[in-house]
């Protein structure tokens, strides 16, 4: 954002892979199956989804009723990234309605129907969902409208070529007649499903580039939207669970009779997790829990500490590992290189800290399972809960909720199978809601594995970077949570950022080390990106320095070739006016990032106190997205992505001690306050490219940036988050 608020939106005109998205063009994804005709599968979805029914239904993503109100069904979780208002944008933008008259809605579970076209599954993560929607929600969009006009021209005895549409009202050009969508949908509803949709032209477009106010602020604003927690069911009771202290630690027994004394408990049952306390409020089963006297077994339980974990993978890094980059020979050229920079950097265990803890309504009843919780993977709830249950994965059902945060953190089954298995301990259609304590999350959840990395770089003798080598040693996600993203024994979690480098360099090495530890490790907002950027982007710098190159000019020479990660580093050079100087104190640092298609550069501005103390002063942004489907979502995404990753590089550890995760709450695992934000500049590259994601990539650069500015003041380098002192 620029000082007074405002987007700026640099243009840039690109087609990407030859497909032009023209008024003529017929699409190459489609809503339906591969292998299905659009009509058969519509009619499908139709009978088969347990979709709300309005009257008239033109595909599986739109519902548009007679009071004029058209409802976009969305296969994406909203957690507050804006998603809703994105997909509601580019059907809205097709059907050519008026704003006010959207409405969205959370699709039902149906990896059939509602599958992410890059995940293969129902899902949101990643950074894909507008990718993955862009192109069949505005053929959704484009298809209602079609059936709209054919209705319009039945009923009035005209042709279609006669029918236009603007802003939700449907006119008649010969005649001046005009009606509303809710007056055709009885006729619409009968009309043939067309098989081939024309799409805009993006200079057609009105919505999309648009900054539309977000269509799930009012409900936000005045309390309608319903999270998890809001959640009230008949006879419904609250469970709250005593997790062992240690990971791996079992029960070896308890008495309840204190917690079933507390007014309100109702029951208490064993699970694998734990202990569950049953009440009909959440203050009763908390209060019950704490009365709980448990013996727990620690002979298997982990009882190391981070400084243990730490010291392995030192010795781990010490050789080599399962390779997941090769090319040239980084070996020989480091040998022959003029000079040979090292370094080695630690990251931190982190909690994903989201403002609502984790938590889940179940009811289970003959032949089904209902879900109220809000999922980011509901394809693998729904197989992990059948697992459990012995139910189909059909009959599954989930009740998508608003998300109060995620991070990753709701891509998981642990509380979801837990509120399951307390379900199955209690009488049939009993509903159970599962809360966990911002306590049971940073103590008990999952967390950002901690990582260390070994890099080795080669100079020649004119300062061109010959050899880089990179070692990284952490916990595999993918492994623990049986997720096919191994290969030839890399976790591609673990590496991303690393083996995919923007940089041309002859040659190059990254390996992996994946050792097996206790400690529960799951995806964090950024995944890899968290760590493996800030290790890139400051040896980069470091390199550049050591062969008396400016670090801008070393990373334009090697992107040479790549357009776009240049056009984002010369745009957000020329914003931040690097190369003019800066006064006593203060520093700029620059960082750059590709991924899931989008490009980032991102250059903080730091200042010192006499203290020794920093402060980040502003953060400039340039970003390639694609088509900018709604600038100011974009750039509040930007903005938010990047106070996360600057809350990992002030303060944010989890540290473990003799097993004990030392943190507990806010208290004690510090997040960014509002006094310690920067001013944010966001500069968005206009394109005609289709839209890549914005969810993660500033969470991966700005530490880094942060990290080289800090340098360009002090001369010391930080090869560890946080950062505590400058």
């Amino acid at each position: 954002m620029t000082q007074n608020g405002s987007v700026n939106i640099l243009r840039r005109n690109f087609v990407v892979g030859g497909l032009t998205l023209g008024a003529g063009f017929t699409l190459g994804v489609s809503i339906a199956p591969r292998g299905t005709a659009l009509a058969e599968f519509l009619t499908f979805a139709d009978q088969k989804s347990d979709a709300i029914s309005p009257i008239f239904k033109p595909n599986i993503f739109i519902r548009i009723g007679t009071d004029n109100l058209v409802t976009v069904l969305s296969k994406h979780m909203e957690m507050g990234q804006g998603v809703y208002t994105g997909l509601a944008t580019l059907v809205a933008e097709e059907l050519d309605a008026s704003w006010d008259q959207m409405r969205i809605e959370p699709a039902p579970a149906n990896a059939v129907l509602y599958s992410d076209l890059i995940w293969g599954e129902q899902a949101t993560g990643g950074s894909t969902s507008m990718a993955s929607s862009f192109l069949p929600m505005r053929q959704a969009g484009a298809i209602a409208r079609k059936m709209l006009i054919g209705a319009a021209a039945e009923q009035w005895g005209a042709t279609d070529n006669e029918i236009t549409v603007r802003d939700g009202v449907v006119h008649h050009t010969p005649s001046g007649r005009r009606t509303s969508f809710g007056e055709l949908v009885h006729i619409a509803a009968k009309q043939p499903i067309p098989e081939k949709v024309a799409l805009k032209t993006p200079n057609e477009f009105g919505m999309i580039g648009a900054a539309l106010p977000r269509i799930d602020n009012a409900d936000k604003i005045n309390g309608a939207a319903k999270y998890t927690l809001d959640m009230q069911l008949p006879d419904m009771l609250t469970a709250v669970v005593a997790h062992a202290p240690l990971f791996g630690a079992k029960m070896r027994s308890y008495d309840e009779t204190e917690a079933k004394a507390y007014p309100g408990v109702v029951d208490v049952v064993s699970v694998p997790t734990g202990i569950a306390v049953l009440a009909k409020d959440f203050w009763s089963a908390k209060k019950g829990r704490d009365r709980l006297l448990i013996e727990w077994d620690h002979t298997a339980a982990f009882a190391g500490s981070s400084h243990e974990i730490m010291e392995k993978y030192r010795q781990l890094a010490l050789g080599p590992g399962a390779v997941a980059r090769e090319e040239g020979d980084s070996e020989q050229a480091i040998d022959r290189a003029a000079k040979i920079i090292k370094e080695d950097y630690e990251f931190p265990y982190l909690a994903h800290a989201s403002m609502e803890p984790m938590n889940c309504v179940v009811r289970l009843i003959a032949n089904k399972c209902e879900i109220w919780n809000a999922a980011q993977l509901q394809t693998r709830d729904q197989k992990g809960v059948a697992a459990v249950t012995g139910l189909s994965p059909e009959q599954i059902k989930i009740y998508l909720q608003y998300a109060g945060g995620a991070f990753g953190r709701r891509g998981t089954l642990d509380y979801t199978i837990e509120a399951v298995t307390i379900a199955q301990k209690v009488n049939e259609g009993v509903p159970i809601k599962l809360v966990w304590t911002r306590e049971d999350d940073m103590q008990a959840g999952k967390y950002r594995p901690m990582y260390f990395h070994r890099l080795r770089g080669g100079l020649d003798g004119d300062g061109n970077l010959t050899a880089w080598q990179h070692r990284i040693v952490g916990q595999s996600i993918a492994k623990q949570e049986s997720f096919d993203y191994i290969v030839n024994g890399v976790d591609l979690s673990s590496v991303e950022g690393a083996n995919n480098l923007p940089y041309q360099i002859p040659n190059v090495t990254v390996d992996l080390h994946s050792p097996e530890i206790k400690v529960p490790v799951l995806w964090h907002r950024g995944v890899a990106g968290t760590h493996t950027t800030f290790a890139v982007e400051t040896f980069i710098d470091q390199l550049a320095k050591a062969g008396r190159r400016d670090v801008l000019e070393f990373r334009r020479h090697l992107l040479s070739g790549h357009v776009r990660m240049l056009g984002v580093l010369d745009l957000a050079a020329r914003r931040a006016a690097w190369g003019e100087p800066l006064k006593p104190g203060r520093g700029r640092g620059i960082a750059l990032r590709e991924y899931a298609g989008t490009c980032l550069a991102q250059i903080a501005e730091v200042s010192l106190n006499k203290n020794n103390e920093y402060s980040v002063d502003r953060v400039i942004s340039a970003v390639d997205c694609g088509i900018a489907i709604n600038p100011d979502v974009i750039s509040a995404q930007i903005e938010g992505a990047t106070s996360f990753g600057l809350s990992s590089v002030f303060a944010e550890e989890l540290v473990i001690k003799a097993g004990y995760v030392e943190q507990k709450n806010f208290d004690s695992y510090e997040v960014l306050g509002m006094d310690k934000m920067p001013q944010m500049d966001v500069h968005i590259v206009s394109s005609i490219e289709p839209p890549t994601g914005v969810g993660e990539i500033a969470v991966m650069t700005v530490a880094a940036a942060v990290s080289n500015a800090l340098y360009s003041v002090t001369g010391h380098r930080h090869h560890r988050l946080p950062i505590h002192k400058a």
